[in-house]
């Protein structure tokens, strides 16, 4: 059984542009920019599979290596480690495969398995998206655009 939580953040990502353009989760359109949707699937094994994770095998999908998707994204290369970990031990099979040593010190690779993955959660947020257009719409203009938040 699959549980979700869709949650509507503008403080979510440290960088506004690792949000629009690296997780590329932002929604297009919208009288709300600079907030976007953001998913988090709990999976019935205790599992969790959101945008960090998301935007780590995205990462390394074009890195091919997980200490320079760390850096691209803003994170330590050991809380990416963990996060491969975390992934490849939710799957039943890895979706990050990883060599060590070698002329160019080595690399990672998104398997099929977690590129299915990456394809999967992004077709998830497209279509929640979708669906929820005309309330981010009404939330747009609920919100102030003057400041961020009252004090």
């Amino acid at each position: 059984m699959l549980h979700g939580s869709m949650i509507v953040s503008e403080d979510r990502f440290p960088n506004p542009d690792q949000a629009r353009a690296g997780l590329g989760i932002m929604h297009k359109g919208s009288t709300m920019a600079g907030t976007h949707l953001s998913i988090r699937i709990d999976l019935a094994s205790g599992g969790r599979i959101g945008p960090g994770k998301i935007a780590l095998l995205e990462a390394i999908q074009s890195t091919g290596s997980i200490s320079a998707a760390a850096r691209s994204i803003g994170m330590s290369y050991r809380r990416a480690w963990l996060l491969v970990e975390e992934i490849n031990k939710t799957l039943r099979e890895p979706a990050v495969t990883a060599e060590t040593g070698g002329a160019r010190g080595g690399g990672a690779a998104v398997t099929p398995v977690g590129e299915r993955v990456v394809g999967l959660y992004r077709a998830i947020e497209t279509q929640a998206r979708a669906a929820a257009s005309s309330e981010f719409r009404a939330i747009g203009r609920l919100i102030r655009h003057d400041h961020k938040g009252a004090d």
